[in-house]
């Protein structure tokens, strides 16, 4: 599932925020906010995606989006629930229309430092995005 997940936030990247990206081969262990939304695939298995941005960018898609140049703490965490909406959702559709995986999707939530510091993770992507970095992981549930 995350090489689908991955394929989606590169379609981010292209398409929504129209930045350049490089798949990165470690992280740069920067302050990341962290979000996660749970889906289920049609046999029955239960996972967990975690989408998270540096501060830089996810300030730099807050600006694409809202046009916001410094917004606080609230709009980044509302930026990167959306961001991770938008990311685990064109998934869902990737599965279904090329790999015939059906999945269903919830909402997402924030993590809080607490629990982004004991996070472990199965898989996990980086991503380098003009700049700053997108971390990518699954969990199953």
């Amino acid at each position: 599932m995350l090489p689908i997940i991955i394929e989606a936030a590169i379609n981010f990247c292209l398409h929504q925020i129209r930045l350049p990206y490089d798949l990165l081969s470690a992280s740069a262990k920067k302050r990341t906010l962290l979000a996660y939304i749970d889906f289920e695939t049609k046999d029955g298995e239960m996972h967990r995606a975690y989408i998270g941005c540096d501060e830089m960018l996810i300030q730099s898609i807050a600006e694409i989006f809202l046009g916001e140049e410094d917004s606080d703490e609230e709009t980044l965490s509302d930026m990167l629930l959306e961001t991770t909406n938008m990311i685990v959702g064109n998934a869902k559709v990737l599965a279904g229309e090329l790999y015939e995986t059906a999945m269903t999707i919830s909402t997402p939530f924030i993590l809080s430092d607490e629990e982004c510091a004991t996070l472990q993770l199965d898989e996990l992507q980086c991503i380098g995005i003009n700049g700053g970095e997108m971390t990518i992981g699954l969990q199953r549930l």
